[in-house]
């Protein structure tokens, strides 16, 4: 998955906006759309900066959005997020990793292992949410991976810089987080043995 790779997954800090608001306003046009946004809803730079920034001060239980870097040998290369919280029940995740380098490689598995655990204990959430794209076959693949539950294939508009389209919407309980928590403790366990 890393092949021997340093992996390390962390809060948002301010030097890392540059990084998420290149992805968003430098990625391909095509890669985009493929994911279903709404080219005409991308923020601007100082409104996604002044958005970002204004969230990594607030207490967990205020925040509207939370995110978590991932970093491959010290270097940030993704960000997986949660916005639509309603702390001590839900919010809606996302997952994005960077350039075409670091995709299709399992780093957006290690990087939402990584990043669930603090969504969870850190907002106390019950269930998270997750509705990517359906003709986006990379988080789906990932998501049904991990363990998330297929709930439904259907029609919305599944966030702010989205257009309407067909989802898939998962869902990942509290309890069964448990429970997969436990499953990768004891292959760790099992492989160091």
């Amino acid at each position: 998955m890393t092949n021997g790779k340093e992996v390390n997954i962390r809060d948002l800090r301010i030097d890392d906006i540059e990084y998420i608001a290149d992805y968003w306003l430098n990625s391909d046009k095509e890669f985009l759309v493929s994911m279903g946004v709404d080219l005409d809803k991308l923020p601007t730079r100082n409104g996604l900066t002044r958005m970002l920034t204004s969230q990594i001060n607030l207490p967990d239980f205020s925040k509207a959005s939370m995110a978590m870097i991932l970093e491959l040998n010290g270097k940030p290369v993704g960000h997986c997020n949660v916005n639509g919280i309603i702390y001590g029940k839900e919010a809606t995740m996302h997952l994005h990793l960077w350039t075409a380098d670091y995709r299709q490689k399992g780093l957006g598995t290690t990087m939402v292992l990584k990043s669930i655990p603090a969504f969870f204990e850190r907002l106390k959430l019950d269930t998270l949410w997750c509705e990517p794209y359906a003709h986006n076959h990379a988080p789906n693949k990932t998501l049904k991976r991990i363990g998330f539950e297929f709930v439904k294939r259907y029609i919305t508009t599944p966030g702010s810089l989205n257009f309407e389209q067909e989802v898939h919407r998962y869902k990942l309980t509290r309890d069964h987080f448990e429970e997969i928590k436990k499953q990768y403790q004891n292959n760790a366990l099992n492989q160091s043995i």
